[in-house]
This record gives structure tokens, sequence and C-alpha cells, in this order.
């Protein structure tokens, strides 16, 4: 059958256009080929690959699950797990909204302190910091680990650079995307997956200085924490909701119970 004269809605992409399309390269697309993850859907007499709307549906979510920062094991066994691809999109969608509307609100930040200094105007301190906000759980962490604790986490934030605290926020980001997506998909918390997140977890913890991560103290710094995601909206909140919040305390319980934090 030759797929290319079928309409827009149902034709064959070859891999250059593809790869094109996508913004990645043709070397990239026989990759994923070999290691499974993305077949293409057939190879003309030519050799070519070609690939049709099922395959490159099935890329964007690939694209999107490495953007969280997930690797390509972990990518096929999301995609594996996944019984609906409307539904898996619906929540990957509901997440990148949740970051448009975080960006938009920092967009309007900027934008408002740009205005006020070319207009000579006194900047509106409570607008200036919406959506940058980092000391959300100050009381928190003093009232568990502190003053001294959270003033030195504070220091070492605001000692950062700009390109720093963004690349910190960008992790932060990404790895509380990484967890809900694999919550979402109904990730055993034993799994290599969760276990891999939880690792990333507790290296992004003791990335903070000040944060109650010594070797004597980080088992209890983490089971802590676990429980906290699950008991305070404002951090389950960062995982998707409670059900999101619930696995990632299991994976980290089940991490720091292994031995592996320690």
């Amino acid at each position: 059958m030759n797929h290319g004269t079928r309409n827009a809605a149902g034709r064959d992409f070859p891999v250059q256009e593809v790869a094109r399309l996508a913004g990645i390269t043709s070397r990239t697309l026989r990759h994923y080929d070999a290691v499974g993850l993305l077949p293409p859907s057939r190879i003309g007499g030519n050799g070519y690959r070609y690939y049709d709307q099922h395959a490159l549906i099935r890329l964007q979510r690939i694209l999107l699950l490495r953007e969280l920062g997930l690797g390509l094991a972990e990518i096929a066994g999301v995609l594996e797990r996944q019984g609906n691809t409307t539904d898996a999109l619906r929540t990957h969608l509901a997440w990148l909204e949740q970051e448009k509307d975080r960006l938009a609100r920092q967009i309007a930040s900027v934008t408002r302190t740009i205005t006020a200094l070319e207009k000579g105007q006194d900047i509106m301190a409570e607008n200036t910091f919406d959506g940058f906000d980092h000391t959300q759980y100050k009381d928190e962490v003093e009232q568990k680990w502190g003053r001294e604790a959270y003033a030195r986490s504070d220091e070492w934030w605001k000692n950062m650079d700009d390109g720093e605290r963004s690349r910190w926020k960008a992790e932060t980001e990404e790895l509380g995307r990484a967890w809900t997506e694999a919550a979402a998909q109904g990730t055993d918390p034993t799994s290599a997956a969760a276990q891999g997140l939880a690792a990333r977890h507790v290296d992004w913890l003791k990335s903070v200085a000040g944060a109650p991560t010594g070797p004597d103290q980080l088992s209890g710094y983490v089971r802590s924490l676990a429980g906290m995601y699950v008991a305070d909206p404002r951090f389950a909140a960062n995982y998707g909701g409670a059900e999101g919040a619930e696995f990632v305390r299991d994976a980290l319980l089940v991490y720091v119970e292994g031995g592996m934090a320690d």
C-alpha cells in the first residue's frame, strides 16, 4: 500500500521530515527504533523509514517524558503501563498548564518591574516576587529543624546568581513533574523507576545548604519530609495532589529503608 498518497491525516512521514518537525535528528529516531521505543510504521522499498499518525503521537509522548528527565528505559516503562493515550496526554497537559500559569506570573512580575523602572516609579514589593517565593515553608523548616537551618538555606539561596537560581528551579520543577508523571501512570514505589526518582530526590535535598542531610540526620530528614508531602496540601500540590504525594512518600520510604540513602 502506498501510504504517501493518502490524505494528510492518514499519510506516512519519512524519517527526515519527522526529525525536522520534532526538532531531533534522524540518528535519534534510529536509536529509538534500535532500543524498541519507537519502531517505524513501515520501511519502504527504498529502505526509508516512515511514521504514521500513531507513531507521531507516541513520539510526542516520548519527547514530553524526556523533558521531565526520564531516561529511555523509564519512558518505555511509562508507555507500557499507559492504557489510554488520550488520558495520558490529558495528565501531561494538566502539568503543562500549571507550568504555563507559573511562567505567566513570573513574566507579569518582571514586566511590572521593568515598567516601574522605565517610569521612575517605586516597585510594588508584594508583586515583585510573584511566582518566585522560596520562603513559603519557612515556618515548617524553623519548627522542625531550627532557625539556623532555615537561615543557612536562606543565605545559600540569596547568594546564588540568577543563572544558578534558574538552574536550581528548573531542576526542582523537572523533578516534581517526573514524580507526578510516574504517579499518574501507576508506577510501583518499589520499582527501579521510582527508586531512581527517589535517589534523584535525595541528591536534590542534599544540594540545599543548611538542610539536615548529614550521615546521622539524612534518614530522619527524608522520613519527616515524606510525611509532610502527604500531610500538607501545599507540598502535595507539587506532586499532583494527595495520590501523587503518597506515591512520593512511599518511594522515599522504600529508598531509605533499603539503606541506599545512608
